[in-house]
């Protein structure tokens, strides 16, 4: 039975810079399981300013924010949970009455999915991205106890400011260098971009390692990923990190946590 939207209804919503499905099948998914009187959209915007404006002024509860917001949207915003504050990216706006508080949920998937996988962290590793979500992943490592690891990142000043914060190296470009698990943490390889059938990292360096950490969510199965379950690798996939990362915003934004078994039904509908 499809649920009623009445003047009740809250709105959830997402902020990115190329919208997908996931979360909004995962969440409303959700709201028709536990009966709740939610509802959630995504968007997509080119004025951040505004867009968190709306937020407050409409009464929208909940706001996830993906790439290219996660810092950009900070300075319209009223006060950074710890985790926010952190690693300075937001990925999480809860509006309470027009206080707009933020929360990075993206670090706690990426530490339990470290955690899961049992990745020892004497693990060497080339992490590729300097944005908002590479610190996340970056910061997750660190606190992991990761103490061998390249930040590779074009732009010098993002990459190196990035390294040097949470005590790793820095390259413009892997080269020859090989490690035992590669992490993308960029655009490359996600659906519906100009680099969608572009692997993030180069053949050799890939069947080099032992692990392959995607967080691209869509599709699932990236070009990395593909590659390294080809090579036989150990992968660890963008659908498993939003996928918990979407949970951790479902119940900071109606204080309701699923059962185990919801969760997997959500995120498996929300694969599609």
């Amino acid at each position: 039975m499809s649920r009623e939207i009445n003047k009740d209804t809250q709105l959830c919503m997402s902020l990115a810079g190329r919208p997908g499905n996931f979360g909004t099948r995962f969440h409303n998914y959700l709201y028709q399981e536990l009966g709740l009187n939610f509802i959630y959209k995504a968007f997509t915007t080119k004025d951040i300013q505004a867009a968190v404006g709306g937020v407050r002024a409409l009464g929208i509860r909940g706001c996830a924010v993906s790439m290219p917001f996660k810092e950009s949207c900070i300075p319209f915003l009223d006060e950074l949970d710890a985790s926010a504050t952190a690693i300075e990216s937001v990925n999480t706006i809860v509006n309470d009455d027009g206080f707009l508080r933020a929360y990075n949920t993206d670090y706690i998937a990426i530490a339990k999915l470290l955690a899961k996988y049992q990745i020892s962290p004497t693990t060497s590793f080339a992490l590729r991205g300097s944005g908002g979500m590479a610190k996340a992943v970056t910061a997750a490592l660190r606190d992991a106890g990761f103490k061998n690891g390249y930040i590779i990142a074009r732009n010098p000043q993002a990459g190196q400011a990035l390294a040097a914060q949470y005590g790793y190296q820095w390259q413009p470009e892997v080269g020859d260098l090989q490690v035992e698990m590669v992490i993308n943490v960029t655009p490359i390889g996600m659906a519906g971009g100009s680099e969608a059938e572009q692997l993030s990292f180069e053949p050799a360096t890939i069947k080099a390692a032992k692990i392959a950490f995607d967080v691209v969510a869509l599709p699932a199965e990236t070009p990395l990923i593909r590659n390294a379950r080809e090579q036989g690798l150990q992968v660890v996939t963008g659908a498993e990190v939003i996928a918990l990362q979407a949970l951790e915003q479902f119940v900071l934004y109606t204080g309701v946590r699923p059962s185990d078994e919801q969760i997997t039904r959500a995120a498996a509908h929300a694969r599609g």
